[in-house]
C-alpha cells in the first residue's frame, strides 16, 4: 500500500500548538510554522482504525498495558535494533520529558550537578534548572562535516563538578548526529568511572538515514545497564505526541522502583487509554507506513540540501545522520540572535526554532522540521530565499 504524505491538512482550529498559538506567542497569525517537532502528516491508517475501534467501544476507564502490549513493543526493538529488553523493565509515562524530569528527581538531590550537551533539545535546560539542580554543559564541537563530543571536556566536567547524572540525546536533536558504538562506549566508560547515571533520550531512534545505525545506549555500554534509563516513545515516529504514551526501560530493580515512587508522588499511574491502543498498533502494524514516511522525509532533506546549495548558498546545512530536522547555519549572513530571528519571522514569514534556544553558542542557527508535505517545505524555502535576497 502506498501512503499519502503530499496532502496538506488544515490543522488550524484544532487547538494545535504548531498553528493555533502563533499570536499568543507573539508571532503573526498567518505565519508558516516549521518549528515544533511534530509532523504535518496523518498518522498511519492502521492506527486510525485502532482508535476508531476504541472509540466505538465507548468506555475510556483506567487502563494499563497487558503483556501483549509489552511483547509488541519489545518486538519492534528486537526487529529494528536487535535489542530485547525484558517486560518487567518497562515503565510507561505520558512523555519522554516527563520521564527525564522524573529521573532527575528520583536519582539526584537539589544542588546536584546534571550534565547536558548543547546545542541540545531545549527542555533539557529547564528540566535541570527548574528541579533545583545545577546545569553543567559539555558543548559539542562542530567539525568539518558534523558535530563531535569533546571527551576530554566531558570527563573533566564530570570529575570537577561531581556530576551525578548525564542526559544523553541519541540521536542528537538538533544537530542530527547518530552516535557510533565507539562514542557510546566511551560515554559509558567515563560515566561508569564516576558512577554517573545516564538518562538516554532515544525518541528519534527510528529516524536514521542510510549509512548510519542507531545503537541503544546499553547495547554499546552494557556495564552501565544497571545505571541507565532508556527513554523511548512512538510519538515522533507515528505523529501521536498528543496521545501521551512513552515507554521507559529501566533494567535495575532498585532504580526502577525509585523511578516508580517518584511517578507515584507526582500522582501518575494509569496510561492514556487511546494512546495505549495507538501505540500497540503502531508497533505491530505501522512499520510499512513508517518506512515510507522516513523515505519521504529523506526526499525532503535532499530537496532542502539542493535548494540551499542552488539558491541560498549563505545558508549552510549541517547534514543530519538522523532525526527529521535541518540544522542550518546562517553565519555567512553576518546575522545572529534577534536580528536573524527578525529576518526569519518578519521578512520571511516563517516560524522556525531559533538556534539560541538550544544553547548560547548557536545563535546563528535555525532548526527546520522536514516532516511536512513537499509543497509546504518548498513554500518555506522560497519565502526564506526572497527574504534573504531582499535583505542583501
Amino acid at each position: 500500500m502506498k501512503y499519502d504524505f503530499d496532502t496538506i491538512i488544515d490543522r488550524r482550529g484544532t487547538s494545535c500548538l504548531k498553528y493555533d498559538f502563533a499570536e499568543k506567542r507573539g508571532y503573526p497569525k498567518d505565519i508558516l510554522p516549521l518549528w515544533v517537532a511534530d509532523m504535518d502528516f496523518r498518522t498511519a491508517p492502521e492506527i486510525l482504525q485502532a482508535l476508531h475501534r476504541s472509540v466505538d467501544h465507548g468506555i475510556f476507564g483506567y487502563t494499563n498495558p497487558l503483556d501483549d502490549y509489552k511483547e509488541t513493543v519489545i518486538g519492534w526493538y528486537e526487529r529494528r535494533f536487535d535489542w530485547k529488553p525484558e517486560k518487567n523493565w518497562l515503565v510507561n509515562t505520558p512523555g519522554v520529558v516527563f520521564a527525564i524530569c522524573t529521573a532527575i528527581r528520583a536519582f539526584t538531590r537539589e544542588g546536584d550537578a546534571v550534565l547536558i550537551q548543547p546545542p541540545v533539545y531545549y527542555p533539557f535546560f529547564s528540566a535541570v534548572t527548574e528541579n533545583g539542580r545545577v546545569l553543567v554543559e559539555n558543548e559539542l564541537v562542530r567539525g568539518q562535516t558534523r558535530y563531535e563530543i569533546d571527551f576530554d571536556d566531558f570527563e573533566e566536567k564530570i570529575r570537577s563538578r561531581n556530576v551525578k547524572m548525564f542526559i544523553l540525546c541519541s540521536p542528537h536533536n538538533p544537530v542530527g548526529r547518530v552516535w557510533t558504538q565507539r562514542e557510546l562506549q566511551r560515554i559509558g566508560e567515563i560515566c561508569g568511572r564516576y558512577n554517573v547515571i545516564v538518562v538516554s533520550d532515544e525518541i528519534h531512534s527510528d529516524f536514521v538515514y542510510e549509512g548510519h545505525h542507531h545503537t541503544i545506549f546499553t547495547q554499546a555500554a552494557p556495564e552501565l545497564a544497571d545505571r541507565s534509563v532508556i527513554c523511548t516513545s512512538p510519538s515522533k515516529s507515528f505523529n501521536m505526541a498528543g496521545l501521551q504514551v512513552s515507554n521507559i526501560w529501566i533494567k535495575n530493580n532498585s532504580i526502577r522502583a525509585a523511578f516508580k515512587r517518584e511517578l507515584s508522588s507526582a500522582g501518575y499511574s494509569e496510561v492514556n487509554a487511546l494512546g495505549l491502543a495507538a501505540a500497540k498498533t503502531a508497533y505491530s502494524d505501522g512499520e510499512h507506513w513508517f518506512e515510507q514516511c522516513l523515505g519521504y522525509i529523506k526526499e525532503n532533506l535532499d530537496f532542502t540540501k539542493e535548494y540551499l546549495k542552488k539558491y541560498i548558498p549563505q545558508a549552510r546545512l549541517v547534514e543530519p545522520e538522523g532525526t527529521y530536522f535541518a540544522w542550518i547555519d546562517f553565519s555567512a549572513l553576518k546575522l545572529g540572535g534577534k536580528p536573524l530571528d527578525d529576518l526569519i519571522v518578519k521578512k520571511a514569514g516563517l516560524w522556525l526554532d531559533s538556534g539560541r534556544i538550544f544553547g548560547e553558542h548557536s545563535e546563528t542557527f535555525q532548526r527546520i522540521v522536514l516532516a511536512c508535505p513537499k509543497q509546504t517545505l518548498a513554500s518555506a524555502l522560497e519565502k526564506l530565499r526572497r527574504a534573504i535576497e531582499t535583505d542583501a
